[in-house]
C-alpha cells in the first residue's frame, strides 16, 4: 500500500466543535491519511493541536503551512467566510485540497476556486458528506436500477434545533452575507442528498424566510438582528419528470430530524435519521416494493470505504470522505464530490434565492 497521504489541517483548534466531533477522530482512525501539520491562528493553540493529533509540524499562519514540502494535501475546516483564503493559497501551492461545505461565501468564490483547481491539476474534495453515506449510496443505486419502477414523487424534510439564545461568539451567523445559515448549510446538505439520489431539479419555486428575526446573546445580553434565513421551502420538478418538495427549518425546540420519501410506480423508499442527511449517524433505509409494508434494508459492504470498526457517529462519513480523497490522489482521478460538485450546488441555491425573491418559478434546464 502507498504511504499515507500527508495532510496539513487548517483550523485545528482542539476546542472547535465540528472538527472535534468529526474530523479529528476520523483522521486519528484513518488508514489512509496522517495529520502531518496543523495550523491555528495562535502558536499556543497550534502546539496544543500538534500534541493532541500527533502531528510533526505546527503553524500559526496557513500561508507558511500550505507551501511546506512536508505535506501532500490540505484540509480547510474553518468558518465559511474564511474558506477562500487558505483554499486558494493551497491550490496555488499545488496541494490537493479538502474544504468543508459551503466551498465559498458566495458562488463567485466557489467558481474561482474550482477554476483554479482545474488549472492546477490537483484533486479536490468538498464536504458534502451525504454523497458518501452508505445508506444514501445504496438508495441512489436502487433508484438507478429502477427498483421503484418510474419515480413519481419525492418529499424531504429536515428540522433541526435552531438559534434563539446563544453566546455572542456564534452570532456571526445571523448575517446572511457570511454564507453560513439554514439555506446554505442545513438546506444545502439535505437538498444535495435528494439531488444525489434522485437527480437534479429542472424547475423550482421556493420560499426562503426568516421566522425568528432576533437572537439573544446570552453572555453580552444583547439582542441581535437576524438576516439569515431559517426556513426554506422548495417545490418543483426533477429532470426525470418526478415532482419533489423539500422543507428544511431551524426550529426553537425539539427538531424532528431528517426524512426523505421517494414514491415510484412499483414501490416506496424511505430514509430517515435523527439529525440530518450528512451526519455520520447510521441512516435507516426502508423499502416497500409491490406491497404496502415497509421493511428494513442494510447497506452492502461495497459502500463502506473505511474499516467496519471505524468510529460511528459524526466521524464516519468524514472518514469515508478522507478515504476517497486519498484514493483520488493516488489514482489521479476524482472519486469523491469535488469543487465542481460544490459549484453546482452553489448555483442551485442561487436559483432558490432568485425564485423566492421574484415570487415565481425558476427553470434550471
Amino acid at each position: 500500500m502507498v504511504d499515507k497521504i500527508r495532510l496539513g489541517f487548517v483550523g485545528a483548534n482542539v476546542h472547535a466543535v465540528w472538527a472535534s466531533q468529526s474530523h479529528y477522530p476520523a483522521l486519528l482512525a484513518s488508514p489512509d491519511v496522517e495529520v502531518t501539520a496543523v495550523c491555528t491562528t495562535r502558536r499556543e493553540s497550534a502546539e496544543e493541536a500538534r500534541e493532541a493529533l500527533g502531528a510533526r509540524l505546527a503553524f500559526s499562519d496557513w500561508r507558511e503551512m500550505v507551501v511546506s514540502p512536508e505535506i501532500d494535501a490540505v484540509a480547510v475546516v474553518v468558518r465559511v467566510p474564511e474558506h477562500y483564503g487558505p483554499t486558494r493559497a493551497a491550490l496555488e501551492a499545488s496541494k490537493h485540497v479538502y474544504t468543508e461545505w459551503p466551498l465559498g461565501r458566495t458562488t463567485a468564490e466557489a467558481e474561482e476556486l474550482a477554476n483554479l483547481a482545474r488549472s492546477a491539476g490537483v484533486r479536490t474534495v468538498v464536504g458534502l458528506q451525504s454523497r458518501v453515506s452508505p445508506t444514501l449510496m445504496q438508495m441512489k443505486e436502487l433508484l438507478g436500477s429502477r427498483y421503484l419502477g418510474e419515480v413519481l414523487s419525492a418529499h424531504v424534510s429536515g428540522f433541526r434545533v435552531g438559534y434563539s439564545r446563544l453566546p455572542a461568539s456564534r452570532t456571526w451567523q445571523a448575517d446572511a452575507s457570511n454564507g453560513a445559515n439554514t439555506l446554505t448549510i442545513a438546506f444545502g446538505h439535505v437538498v444535495d442528498a435528494l439531488r444525489f439520489v434522485a437527480g437534479d431539479f429542472a424547475r423550482v419555486r421556493s420560499l426562503v424566510t426568516t421566522q425568528s428575526p432576533r437572537w439573544y446573546a446570552t453572555d453580552s445580553e444583547q439582542t441581535v438582528e437576524v438576516t439569515s434565513p431559517d426556513n426554506v421551502l422548495v417545490s418543483g420538478t426533477l429532470v426525470s419528470g418526478a415532482v419533489a418538495s423539500v422543507h428544511v427549518g431551524a426550529v426553537p425546540w425539539a427538531g424532528s430530524g431528517f426524512r426523505m420519501q421517494v414514491f415510484g410506480s412499483e414501490g416506496t423508499l424511505v430514509v430517515s435519521g435523527s439529525i440530518s442527511s450528512q451526519r455520520g449517524e447510521t441512516l435507516q433505509l426502508r423499502a416497500a416494493r409491490g406491497t404496502h409494508q415497509l421493511v428494513d434494508l442494510e447497506a452492502p459492504d461495497r459502500f463502506f470505504f473505511v474499516p467496519r470498526d471505524f468510529p460511528r457517529g459524526d466521524p464516519f462519513n468524514v472518514g469515508q470522505m478522507y478515504s476517497l480523497f486519498a484514493e483520488s490522489i493516488r489514482a489521479g482521478r476524482s472519486v469523491a464530490p469535488t469543487f465542481e460538485t460544490a459549484v453546482g450546488l452553489h448555483r442551485f441555491l442561487d436559483a432558490v434565492r432568485q425564485s423566492s425573491e421574484a415570487g415565481h418559478e425558476v427553470r434550471l434546464v
